[in-house]
């Protein structure tokens, strides 16, 4: 059976789109007006040799971006936008320049700034200075997206068991099986361009590297076909077109080493192949393909759309699996460069080549319908809906080019002109990335606290691995020092007899009684019989009856006025199917706030309101929620730092017992209260008081999380006046928290963000 069956085989088709996924990108930066920035790397993120996600290209002024290798392209696709959204974040007045082709450049030259190093490394400093002689800084400065995809291992293991290729290692099979996806690869790239082509056009100071693109709109030249400038003979390649051998491995990898050794290349590094094989630095084995076709995107603010990616990954497997037409030799060679150029020029109105130098038998766009058919057949039933939808975004682009990506931004330059459409572009990515501050794309599963600590992870270079993604538990490292950590706040800080203290209510309790700090004094008990015997000792007071352990506020009642036995009993049943002991309080009259405590200080003070809207006289309560649940903090499924306000049952009860209904138009000023319970889950806000808050309340925080000798808690005490002093009358902790979000600390509704992902990397010694 040959690799191309066995690909097809339905042993393979359980493996056939896993593999590790991983992007690279280069953005130029500009000032607010669009020029090239002359300011250096920015230094918040740290050494640019070190940092695992943010580096520089040839010039200062021009970002990389990289992602560490992901088992899906939703991972490594969410990773870049994560990482694209922290930089955006902390650039100074610049922005990132969305368009492969750069911004409008200074006429001499050699005002591109190159990349600084220190003398440790200036042999890197050398080589950018050679690629500015040899290619002119002009052409260096043209950006683009690299995509690294490898086979999965176990669909090798099958490919080369169906294959009958026992005879070879498995180092031997893996080198063949990536040699034939890449002759084809580099054959058929052409499609690639056609498909995935998004630079029409360069600004006029890019001229003098191509004359022969005409001015179409004032300061922006282009072919009126043009599909990709960065790909064309005016685009980023070689100054010679290099003949290689790819009949194997040794021999590919020999033919590159003799271009070095004859002085045609400095490095092997140099050769700017559309597609290059990548190996392990050790061992030598290939690991994956690096595709390097792909033009920013100015469409998406990523600049790389999911549909490109799933493309690329099927186009690899689709060139492993289409038969060779011919060797892959110099005269093969000649003709995908010429095909590359041809539709990086013209598009479907190029004229492609067949394997034997004669026109196509197909039309471009004949050969292209064609190739998204094959792939389609490629896609197992069971696989995941995206690949299909990207397989039939690209068909319809066919049907209607007026909607793809390509011919969008080409009548926006059009429209606009090259620099004014690409600045603008900039400059709605930025407000849309500075919207998202709150989340790691890809990894929305995860709670939100610890998409915080992960997001500022990345912006200090701080690499890190999902233990257990389900649990949250994350590894830390950077410098050689590593941290665990699970949901955020469980560090190795905290030992293991404190969490235990923090988790029973009643130890807390005695616990801070004995360093006299004011808690609620009430009855515990392990029976049912016995707490149902006290009530007359709580009846016609207000008292709270919850679980001795619990968490999420689960099996807790308050009962205002406990006249009621049978309610009392209710509550009872409640708390004990929560936990085999249960508390019964009094119940503390004021305001709840919650104090986040590291290493013994208040780094931030919260009160949570229940939903509610304030009326302006005109709008209906509905209204008003609607209006409300628009601000981007507010989502559904805590994936968000607020939960929108629901319009449902519970809602329009608890308006009629105001006797009121979702028709309401509340008085100017005039707040309405949805809820009782004041959780964030169900609609609540978070309003900051850290800095309005009598310092004697923090202190009392201070001394309780000493008493337990807790280094990261969350402490809830209930305060009827914060201005008031302190005293022991008038305020008491209900309890402390071993596991407290930090979100809501972040990203209150009201105040101000408290970084408490900052802090904690600071307290771990990142």
């Amino acid at each position: 059976m040959q690799i191309g069956e066995a690909l097809l085989a339905p042993s393979s088709q359980t493996w056939l789109l896993e593999g590790k996924f991983g992007l690279e990108k280069e953005h130029v930066r500009v000032d607010l007006e669009g020029k090239l920035a002359q300011t250096p790397h920015p230094h918040i993120f740290g050494d640019k040799l070190a940092h695992p996600f943010v580096t520089v290209d040839f010039s200062e002024s021009q970002l990389e971006m990289i992602t560490p290798p992901m088992d899906s392209i939703h991972e490594a696709l969410g990773f870049m936008e994560t990482i694209h959204d922290v930089v955006t974040e902390n650039l100074d007045n610049e922005l990132l320049w969305p368009q492969s082709m750069p911004p409008a450049l200074p006429e001499d030259g050699s005002q591109i700034p190159l990349a600084q190093f220190d003398s440790e490394h200036r042999a890197l400093a050398e080589y950018r200075r050679f690629l500015a002689q040899t290619y002119g800084r002009k052409k260096q400065m043209i950006s683009g997206v690299h995509v690294n995809l490898s086979f999965s291992e176990s669909l090798l293991e099958n490919l080369q068991r169906e294959s009958n290729h026992s005879q070879l290692t498995q180092t031997e099979f893996k080198s063949h099986v990536y040699m034939t996806a890449m002759r084809n690869m580099m054959r058929y790239r052409w499609i690639m361009i056609a498909l995935l082509g998004n630079t029409p056009a360069a600004d006029n100071s890019y001229s003098t590297i191509c004359p022969d693109l005409p001015e179409v709109v004032p300061q922006t030249c282009c072919g009126t076909k043009s599909v990709s400038v960065r790909a064309s003979i005016c685009g980023y390649r070689n100054n010679e077109e290099f003949t290689l051998n790819y009949a194997s491995w040794p021999q590919f990898h020999r033919s590159v080493r003799d271009l070095v050794d004859a002085g045609k290349l400095i490095h092997e590094k140099e050769l700017y192949s559309p597609i290059r094989l990548k190996t392990n630095l050790q061992t030598g084995e290939i690991t994956h393909l690096e595709v390097r076709l792909l033009d920013l995107d100015p469409t998406t603010k990523s600049g790389i759309r999911p549909e490109s990616l799933h493309l690329l990954h099927l186009f690899m497997l689709w060139s492993l699996a289409k038969e060779e037409p011919a060797p892959f030799d110099a005269a093969q060679q000649r003709i995908a460069s010429q095909n590359q150029y041809h539709c990086a020029c013209c598009g479907y109105d190029s004229k492609i080549l067949d394997a034997n130098g004669s026109p196509f038998p197909h039309s471009p766009k004949g050969a292209v319908r064609k190739f998204l058919q094959e792939i389609a057949n490629l896609v197992p039933d069971d696989a995941p809906n995206n690949y299909n939808r990207s397989i039939k975004f690209f068909e319809s682009c066919l049907d209607n080019p007026e909607n793809a990506p390509l011919e969008i931004t080409r009548k926006g330059i059009q429209n606009q002109g090259f620099i004014p459409y690409n600045l603008q572009q900039a400059k709605n990515f930025q407000v849309n990335s500075l919207h998202q501050n709150f989340r790691f794309s890809g990894l929305e599963d995860l709670e939100l606290s610890t998409q915080l600590i992960l997001r500022e992870a990345v912006l200090r270079g701080i690499s890190f691995e999902l233990l257990d993604r389900s649990e949250n538990f994350v590894a830390l490292t950077k410098n050689k020092h590593t941290e665990y950590i699970q949901q955020a706040t469980k560090t190795s800080k905290d030992n293991y007899a404190t969490i235990l203290m923090m988790e029973n209510k009643l130890v807390t309790k005695k616990v801070l009684q004995r360093s006299n700090l004011t808690v609620p004094v009430g009855g515990h008990y392990t029976d049912l019989k016995h707490a149902l015997a006290d009530f007359n000792r709580y009846k016609s007071q207000a008292i709270v009856v919850k679980p001795k352990s619990t968490n999420f506020g689960l099996g807790i009642t308050i009962l205002k006025q406990n006249s009621d036995e049978n309610h009392y009993l209710t509550a009872l049943k409640m708390a004990f199917a929560e936990d085999s002991s249960v508390l019964v309080e009094p119940f503390i009259a004021g305001r709840e706030f919650r104090f986040f405590l590291i290493d013994n200080k208040v780094e931030g003070v919260l009160h949570r309101v229940p939903a509610n809207v304030m009326g302006d006289g005109s709008h209906s309560i509905s209204e008003l929620v609607r209006i409300k649940n628009q601000d981007p903090l507010r989502g559904k499924g805590y994936v968000t730092p607020l939960e929108k306000i629901q319009l449902g049952d519970a809602e329009k009860l608890f308006l009629e017992t105001q006797g009121l209904d979702f028709n309401y138009t509340p008085k100017n000023q005039e707040i309405i209260y949805l809820r009782e319970n004041s959780n964030i889950s169900t609609g609540g806000d978070s309003l900051d008081f850290t800095d309005d808050i009598h310092p004697s309340y923090k202190q009392i925080a201070s001394d309780a999380a000493k008493a337990l000798n807790v280094a990261i808690t969350g402490l809830d005490m209930i305060i009827p006046n914060i201005s008031e002093p302190a005293n022991d009358d008038n305020y008491a902790i209900i309890e402390m928290n071993f596991n407290p979000a930090i979100h809501i600390h972040c990203f209150p509704f009201k105040g101000s963000n408290r970084q408490l992902n900052k802090k904690l990397l600071d307290y771990l010694g990142f």
